[in-house]
């Protein structure tokens, strides 16, 4: 059976109650969170104190904690990841900026989107968080592509598979997101 068969299985076995499929799960997962991880973290600051490991446990208890996931398979569920990593990268950030700043400053960003987002910082982060949900609010599928590619490091491929779509559309859709994006950062 393939890695990714196995973590399927896995996965509904889970979401049917089986606690043993969780344990077992984790080391299959664990080194790609990891790896995942280790992405996000390489956009943020040299001094950022989130190390690591911590994202990776925070995010996994917040999934491990959601009983009501419908796990569909393993793209499912690192996309799900992703999005759990980002939110613990907000949460946090937002933490720190607000004993930095007073919780009643407005963040404005000065970054520029890249395929790698990379340069982002505290404020740069908060301000990325919320024009994907601005834009969530307008074309929730594109919104949901740039997570995917950007937080999730999904390739074209996966996300269209994902979604349904091509991966031609993907990349269209990328593109128009990424522009709208930046306007709305650089405004």
């Amino acid at each position: 059976m393939a890695l990714g068969e196995e973590i399927t299985d896995l996965l509904r076995a889970w979401r049917g109650g089986d606690e043993n499929a969780l344990h077992k799960l984790t080391p299959l997962v664990y080194d790609e969170l990891r790896s995942l991880a280790g992405s996000y973290l390489l956009k943020e600051r040299q001094e950022h104190t989130l190390q690591r490991t911590a994202l990776v446990h925070e995010a996994f208890l917040r999934l491990a904690g959601n009983t009501r996931v419908d796990w569909q398979d393993r793209n499912h569920f690192f996309s799900l990841a992703a999005t759990m990593m980002r939110r613990v990268l907000v949460d946090y950030a937002r933490s720190r900026f607000a004993a930095k700043r007073g919780s009643d400053h407005r963040v404005h960003a000065d970054l520029e989107i890249t395929p790698s987002l990379e340069g982002s910082s505290l404020t740069n982060l908060l301000a990325v968080d919320q024009a994907l949900d601005r834009l969530a609010l307008i074309d929730a599928r594109k919104a949901r592509m740039v997570e995917l590619h950007h937080f999730g490091g999904l390739g074209l491929e996966e996300i269209g598979t994902m979604l349904g779509v091509s991966a031609a559309t993907v990349s269209r859709n990328l593109a128009a997101a990424e522009t709208w994006l930046q306007t709305q950062l650089t405004s």
